[in-house]
């Protein structure tokens, strides 16, 4: 009986792996593999001996059971297949694909779906082309994607990295005093997703960057923060400095807007010798992105 079912599964997951060949998913033989010594391994670890070990069971039964694991491993082998195809359109900067292939998964309660449509949504709205109004509607969307991603899961670091990002661009659409007002709760997702992940420069780099942001900010919008808050956000260029750095530590020239903010903390604390050598690095980081192609193509002209 076990055959008869290893035979069907395997089957089945062939057929999968052939028709994901087809489309050009990637990361399917690995997934496939995987998937088949799972089943095995149930076998060989007593889990159909505990099924058979029951007093009454009819073949019916029995192959009703397997097939309910089946579907489970099916599905468990899709979810794992479109999140790591998601990762590589956005690794790519397919901005549009990644928007296409998430969107349908709009209604999921996965965690794991929502951060990155909530990504791919944030992402669709920063593309040069998209119109104003349209901008706006997906800087929205991806803030409730964001946001039913933190109910679902509080202890992904993603999901706070990404409910902080989206949270804060709501401030921008809503204008200095949503802004400000958004901050202190900014900092808390931003610090809880480096407390769940201290390897994630991403979270690093953006809490530096708030870090600067709150150490230059204007005195007018200083005025709007102490009407907000009894006390108001503060920070220093030191701190953002300390931010930046480890982000570097962490994870060598993975970004190039974090070697450009490294060259105009330096520049603010007025260290034109280190201000220098991180904008020169970042002059010199190979564009990938539209965000690499918009850091400065010149040191001078940062300083």
């Amino acid at each position: 009986m076990s055959g008869r079912f290893f035979s069907r599964v395997s089957s089945t997951l062939l057929k999968m792996n052939s028709a994901a060949k087809r489309t050009g998913m990637r990361g399917t033989s690995r997934f496939y593999w995987t998937t088949i010594r799972r089943i095995a391994d149930s076998f060989n670890n007593g889990r159909a001996a505990l099924l058979l070990g029951l007093p009454v069971l009819s073949a019916l039964s029995y192959e009703a059971g397997c097939r309910f694991h089946v579907s489970a491993l099916v599905c468990a082998l899709e979810k794992d297949e479109i999140l790591e195809q998601a990762d590589y359109l956005y690794s790519c900067a397919e901005t549009e694909k990644l928007y296409e292939l998430l969107v349908k998964y709009k209604d999921s309660d996965e965690a794991e779906f929502l951060w990155r449509l909530a990504r791919a949504s944030r992402e669709l709205s920063l593309l040069p082309d998209t119109d104003p109004q349209r901008k706006a509607q997906l800087t929205f969307e991806a803030f409730e994607f964001a946001k039913k991603a933190l109910e679902r899961d509080d202890a992904n670091f993603a999901v706070h990295k990404w409910y902080a990002i989206c949270l804060s661009d709501i401030g921008d659409c809503q204008g200095v005093k949503a802004k400000i007002g958004n901050s202190f709760l900014i900092r808390e997702h931003l610090e809880k997703a480096i407390q769940l992940n201290p390897k994630d420069a991403t979270s690093m780099h953006i809490l530096g960057y708030w870090c600067f942001a709150f150490a230059e900010l204007p005195w007018y919008q200083r005025k709007v923060a102490a009407v907000i808050f009894a006390t108001p956000p503060t920070s220093t260029f030191e701190e953002a400095l300390e931010f930046f750095l480890k982000a570097e530590e962490v994870d060598p020239n993975f970004y190039s807007k974090n070697l450009l903010m490294l060259g105009k903390t330096y520049m603010a604390m007025k260290d034109g010798q280190n201000a220098l050598l991180w904008l020169t690095k970042a002059k010199e980081y190979p564009a990938h992105t539209l965000e690499d192609k918009q850091v400065p193509t010149s040191p001078l002209a940062a300083l």
